[in-house]
């Protein structure tokens, strides 16, 4: 059986967590979601949380909280999630698309800039792969900023984490986020005006709007266990590191002012991906690319401009990475990663 790219975290303390929430028959939103709201403030510093069955969900009640007119300018990256594109223009939203650099994976201010000058009203930023942006000069463009933190979670800049820049913070629990419940997301608020705001739509929200008490118990443990797999991820992705660089292909790496998350481990091609993929599976391991589920893939060539995404899109590809791979599997990929053709 081949490694595949993707494998969850799910152990034995989670089982257990939701089985106690089926013996119990509590099932539905209750008493363990109040008490992911309540971990989930403290591990992150948050004034606020609310609990949704989606990040669909989350970004609903974002906007609603902003109170961002019917038919603004939503601005995301090329390389964030397709979901990101599909709701904001479900929710009656403009996309407005930004190109990223190449180097990080992330949009840059230029591509901000002229995506404000497009009719952008609000940034939806997603820290893809884990990395942060130099939130600064972001933030100076003076626009209300929601941090999609899915797969940065527990990342930090110059000492201040991931979801603490923003007005707000959507953390994804969906099965390949860094962070899993089989589905639903955290909305944080790091400060109090907006959690007083965020708290009175929780409580007004139907019931068919916030996470269940069985994905929620799921979600408890992970964040408990979060440090131990963090750990581990990094283990493998610096044994991954010392591989990539024997061969004649590149990671991405992000400046020493930055703690990023280990979400996957990125691999930017420097020959065609087809060799790449058949040479890895003869080897009895999986790699997908990086952004086959990105806005620049959903739109193909209706996406106008952002030529630094289109082009990262056909050479980033993933390997496995997480802490349920182990020390034996994690050493025979990055074997595989020093020869690859």
């Amino acid at each position: 059986m081949k490694l595949p790219v993707y494998s969850s975290t799910i152990r034995r303390k989670e089982m257990d967590a939701v089985l106690t929430c089926m013996v119990a028959e509590k099932v539905g939103p209750g008493e363990m979601n109040v008490k992911l709201a309540q971990l989930v403030k403290e591990v992150f510093l948050m004034d606020g949380s609310g609990v949704f069955r989606s990040t669909s969900v989350a970004l609903f009640y974002a906007l609603m909280a902003l109170n961002i007119e019917p038919g603004s300018g939503i601005i995301i990256s090329a390389l964030a999630p397709a979901w990101h594109y599909q709701v904001v223009k479900r929710l009656g939203f403009l996309p407005v698309i930004a190109d990223i650099d190449p180097e990080n994976s992330l949009v840059t201010v230029d591509s901000l800039t002229q995506a404000i000058q497009s009719g952008g009203r609000v940034i939806l930023l997603h820290e893809t792969l884990g990395f942060i942006p130099e939130m600064a000069p972001i933030l100076a463009l003076g626009l209300p900023v929601i941090e999609d933190i899915s797969q940065s979670a527990g990342a930090s800049i110059e000492g201040q984490m991931a979801g603490q820049f923003g007005v707000f913070a959507i953390l994804g629990l969906e099965e390949h986020d860094l962070l899993t419940a089989g589905g639903g997301a955290l909305l944080l608020a790091k400060d109090r005006r907006e959690a007083i705001v965020l708290k009175k739509l929780v409580d007004e929200a139907p019931m068919t709007d916030i996470l269940p008490d069985i994905n929620s118990a799921l979600a408890f443990i992970q964040f408990r266990e979060m440090p131990k797999n963090t750990l581990a991820r990094k283990e493998i992705h610096t044994l991954y590191v010392r591989s990539i660089m024997q061969s004649r292909h590149k990671t991405i790496i992000q400046s020493d002012e930055t703690l990023s998350a280990v979400y996957a481990f990125p691999v930017v091609l420097s020959s065609g991906y087809k060799d790449v993929k058949q040479y890895v599976n003869r080897k009895e391991v999986e790699i997908e690319l990086a952004f086959a589920d990105s806005v620049a893939a959903f739109l193909g060539d209706e996406l106008e401009g952002c030529l630094q995404a289109k082009s990262l899109l056909m050479r980033c590809v993933l390997f496995p990475l997480y802490p349920r791979l182990g020390t034996a599997n994690a050493v025979k990929i990055a074997k595989i990663m020093a020869t690859l053709p």
